[in-house]
């Protein structure tokens, strides 16, 4: 597989850096602090939502929204209602009945900074967050396609996607073992499905038909595979100082990770792969698909 070429470098990090600006902007007029007694709710989802994070699901809805010649507006919104479901999704695994972390993006904990009630009811209303800015008509005038947005996101979110990887993610710290099929399974609900609506949301406001989504699924289902891989190895060998939280928990809690059952060079073989086979989904795109080659290129080589 090629590497990330200069060029290739040069587009990412300028997306990257366009994308973190837009979606907290967005976050900061989406969040303002009230003159009551749900300041601190607001204060902690801002402290949540806003700063933090590579953005990576929203530069995915907004690359492929890009494709199609999607509003800039329109796509990132909609992109900041994914992230607002990643969000929540970290403010709860985070918590003490869950992975228990003191450290967050280099940063306390929400639970740490605020308390454990405030955490659990930001959680909740950035859920819940996601959904309004899923519905306004700001987002899209065509209420086929807000509601066709909202049912994506929600598909992803709920049992059948990232909650339903997290109890089985639950079941393998409580002593289930997994094989690699099994994880795989885990790992494309817990972390897959999340990215790939991020990139059938794009598709969805682009007016593409179902039917005409394929390759995109498919592009979405490879990277998601290879960005957990990434995330495995990166628990395994990475600098907690890059990553900004406690690393090699899931060593010392004895589960089964793609790392332990392939072996590090067979997991690093294995994303490799996947991402060559994922750019190759997008061989009916010329350029305008650029940015998502990038995208799944940078998916294996980051450093946190």
């Amino acid at each position: 597989m090629a590497d990330l070429a200069s060029a290739d470098r040069m587009l990412l990090a300028d997306a990257l850096q366009r994308v973190q600006r837009e979606v907290d902007e967005a976050f900061d007029q989406f969040l303002p602090v009230p003159d009551d007694t749900r300041a601190p709710l607001i204060e902690a989802m801002r402290y949540a939502a806003i700063g933090g994070g590579k953005r990576v699901r929203p530069l995915l809805t907004a690359a492929t929204a890009g494709m199609f010649g999607v509003v800039r507006d329109a796509a990132i919104r909609t992109g900041c209602a994914v992230e607002a479901i990643h969000v929540y999704s970290l403010v709860h695994d985070d918590l003490p009945c869950m992975d228990d972390d003191d450290l967050r993006h280099g940063k306390p904990t929400l639970h740490k900074a605020f308390d454990e009630a405030t955490a659990v009811l930001a959680g909740d209303s950035l859920h819940a967050l996601a959904f309004e800015i899923l519905s306004m008509p700001e987002t899209s005038g065509d209420p086929f396609v807000r509601a066709e947005l909202v049912a994506a996101l929600a598909g992803a979110s709920g049992w059948g996607g990232m909650a339903g990887g997290q109890m089985m993610d639950i079941a393998a710290e409580s002593g289930a073992k997994h094989d690699l099929h099994t994880i795989t399974r885990l790992q494309q609900l817990k972390t897959g499905a999340l990215l790939g609506a991020a990139v059938e949301m794009g598709a969805i406001l682009g007016r593409v038909p179902d039917e005409g989504r394929g390759h995109l699924r498919a592009y979405a289902r490879d990277i998601g595979l290879a960005f957990q891989i990434a995330d495995d190895l990166l628990d395994a060998e990475g600098d907690e100082e890059l990553a900004g939280k406690a690393l090699r928990k899931d060593e010392e809690a004895g589960k089964a990770t793609f790392v332990s059952l392939m072996g590090t060079e067979g997991a690093r073989t294995q994303a490799r792969a996947l991402v060559d086979q994922a750019i190759g989904h997008l061989s009916a795109y010329g350029r305008e698909a650029d940015l998502l080659r990038a995208l799944a290129r940078y998916i294996v080589e980051r450093d946190h």
